[in-house]
């Protein structure tokens, strides 16, 4: 049955939270805000306390990487929009942000600089930025994170307000405890008991030219008697942070310097109200609309900051090192909000051979924010724009975000210059994989010799397009592979704006070859895990290599399962498993003491061996497995027009292994497996 319209409405109200609103439109008096401050004394807490607090609402986690201690930051996850904004990799150089915001909250200094984020483009820093401001609106929505301003009401008679209005809102949202005179404050404080053992009341400044007016107006009127005047005009009330709303947040970007002036950071006169009042320095005919204006109380956003006109720069040094801003034909106005800017290097290096912006330069606190160079973390970023979930109706064949995260990363690697790394395996161990004769030191040494990596290389914005170019080609009969991508990668790096050295385009179309090198090991292997997923004949050769080697280290003999009878280790069969994984003969007693040690080890917790769980033991047993079945299903056949009957029951064996086991669809699977008999064709297979 049709709901008539006056019920649709009623459905819709249904979903409005009273509670929240009533809290969020929380209106009170100048004594009733002061008894709340004294339950809740962080109401008052500056712009870069309450910034601080709000990334620690969201929790942290700490791990161990390389020996170091690191804190992630669930806020940087984006919790608020289900991760849309998330930022990986990156945790080194939001501790330090944050060790900046904390130390800023604590007012040892860093709260009267600019925090400037410096890196390559497309390396997260407007991410950053827009999180923040993002994350303050939403805290500010919270218990915890409420925030309270002041209008001034009755003022109807007392010529204070335009028009005969009876009200006026505080045009910068000021912190009521500004109405309390400054040198009477800490004394306020002090015996009102605002403050307690977590958390001092301190609040700085005076209030904004036009509330400073009324005040006085006011305080003229009663004869000085400021209880009057807060008790008969003043009128205390929350307030919600919104960037759409220019409520504390304001952003501010570069345009044509002919069409952008001061006045838009710091507000203008209202022309229209100079009749009214009959002068343009009466603050009343001002309109404190300017960025800074806005922003007061939350964060302002300094879009490309080093592209601003030097005029704008200038407003920049009082905002920051006094906390105030000149409007026109104004005194300086006190603000409070943290400042935080973002731009390239090649536009930090231009601040830096500027003698003449040298006071901005000491005013700016810079933290480079450079691009990943852990792979999983890239893969990370990719994933979340291109999956199956966001991409209709294509297949991504498994692996094809993969490899452009692995060519996007090792652009960004500087070569290794000692231990005989390849720049794949550096790639490797900064992604925490473990290689022999390498160890945690050696990733150590390896970044602490490479201080720059990271401030250069393709940023994730141009892989995200070659993506979007190889999803919509007509190319791969509803599926895109690795290969695809590559080509499209390769192809931009003919037109690519940023690169304009040929001798690093040459450099990065080496590194696709690189990166299909590493491809083809990937493929082969699962392939060959394709072909030797007989559970039961690898888990039979797995009992079979654990009861010898049992025996080898114990000194004991093995009985035959067939005959019965006893018998020594069988050493061919150990040695051929062993050396698919290039166990050498002296280092065979160490190999399997390993084993067993990790057996026992299972077993002092109680629990059973499981040959998968060990990831060397796996890969030996399954390119055993293959070297002993791939005879039989002549996979090098794949390439030839004409395939026996039974061979190709064998072979859609094998795909349907790869669709189930590693994602592929029957397009891709049918292509990965005659891509790797092509190279089986060749003799390229790796023999082990």
């Amino acid at each position: 049955m049709a709901l008539d319209i006056g019920e649709l409405t009623a459905k819709v109200a249904q979903l409005q939270d009273y509670d929240l609103y009533r809290d969020l439109s929380w209106d009170g008096s100048f004594e009733e805000y002061l008894q709340l401050v004294r339950e809740r004394p962080k109401v008052t807490r500056n712009a870069f306390q309450r910034v601080y607090d709000m990334v620690l609402s969201y929790g942290t986690d700490e791990y161990i990487d390389n020996k170091k201690k690191l804190t992630r930051y669930n806020f940087f996850q984006d919790p608020i929009d289900g991760g849309k904004d998330a930022i990986y990799g990156l945790d080194i150089p939001l501790m330090r942000l944050m060790n900046v915001l904390k130390a800023a909250a604590e007012g040892y200094g860093p709260e009267r600089r600019v925090l400037l984020l410096h890196g390559p483009v497309g390396s997260s820093k407007s991410t950053i930025a827009r999180l923040l401001k993002k994350g303050l609106e939403a805290y500010s929505r919270t218990a915890d994170g409420a925030m309270y301003t002041f209008k001034w009401t009755n003022l109807k008679g007392t010529g204070l307000a335009s028009g005969g209005e009876d009200e006026f809102d505080s045009p910068m949202h000021d912190e009521p405890l500004r109405l309390i005179p400054q040198d009477w404050r800490p004394n306020a404080v002090g015996e009102l008991g605002l403050s307690n053992e977590h958390f001092t009341v301190r609040v700085d400044g005076d209030l904004d030219p036009a509330s400073r007016f009324i005040f006085q107006g006011l305080m003229l009127k009663y004869g000085g008697d400021w209880g009057k005047v807060v008790s008969k005009h003043v009128r205390v009330r929350r307030f919600i942070l919104s960037e759409k709303d220019r409520v504390g947040i304001g952003t501010f970007q570069p345009k044509d310097e002919k069409n952008q002036d001061s006045t838009e950071l710091t507000g203008d006169i209202n022309y229209r109200k100079i009749a009214e009042y009959g002068s343009d320095s009466d603050p009343r005919a001002f309109n404190f609309d300017g960025e800074f204006n806005v922003a007061n109380r939350g964060v302002i956003e300094f879009v490309e900051m080093l592209k601003l006109d030097v005029a704008f720069l200038y407003d920049l040094l009082g905002a920051s090192q006094e906390h105030k801003i000149k409007p026109k034909k104004f005194a300086q106005t006190d603000i409070d909000e943290v400042i935080i800017g973002h731009t390239n290097e090649a536009e930090y290096r231009r601040l830096v051979n500027n003698e003449f912006m040298e006071a901005l330069r000491d005013r700016t606190i810079k933290i480079d924010v450079p691009y990943i160079t852990r792979l999983s973390d890239e893969i990370k970023i990719y994933e979340k724009e291109f999956n199956q979930q966001r991409v209709r109706g294509k297949h991504i064949a498994p692996h094809t975000t993969e490899v452009a995260a692995m060519w996007a990363v090792l652009t960004r690697l500087e070569e290794p210059k000692k231990h005989n790394l390849q720049l794949i395996q550096k790639m490797k161990l900064y992604d925490g994989k473990v290689l022999p004769g390498y160890t945690q030191d050696t990733v150590k040494e390896l970044r602490k010799e490479s201080k720059n990596e990271g401030m250069s290389g393709i940023s994730p914005r141009y892989v995200q397009d070659k993506i979007s170019n190889a999803l919509v080609s007509d190319l791969g009969e509803g599926t895109i592979n690795p290969f695809m991508v590559l080509n499209e990668l390769e192809k931009g790096l003919t037109n690519h704006s940023l690169i304009t050295i040929e001798e690093q385009r040459q450099r990065y179309k080496e590194l696709i070859g690189v990166v299909k090198g590493e491809y083809d090991e990937i493929v082969k292997n699962e392939v060959q895990r394709a072909i030797s997923a007989d559970e039961e004949a690898i888990s039979k050769l797995a009992g079979n290599y654990i009861d010898n080697i049992k025996a080898y280290t114990l000194k004991e003999k093995v009985k035959n399962r067939y005959t019965g009878q006893d018998e020594e280790p069988d050493e061919r069969l150990m040695r051929a498993i062993e050396e698919k994984i290039e166990i050498p003969e002296n280092r065979k007693d160490d190999f399997r003491r390993e084993i067993m040690n990790y057996i026992g080890a299972k077993a002092i917790e109680g629990k059973k061996f499981d040959w998968q769980t060990n990831d060397r033991l796996r890969r030996a047993l399954e390119l055993k497995l293959f070297e002993d079945q791939k005879d039989s299903i002549k996979l090098k056949t794949l390439v030839s027009a004409v395939v026996d009957k039974e061979t190709q029951e064998k072979i859609d064996i094998i795909k349907s292994r790869l669709m189930r086991y590693f994602g592929y669809n029957e397009v891709s699977a049918t292509d990965v497996l005659n891509y790797v008999a092509s190279i089986f064709a060749r003799g390229d297979a790796k023999e082990t």
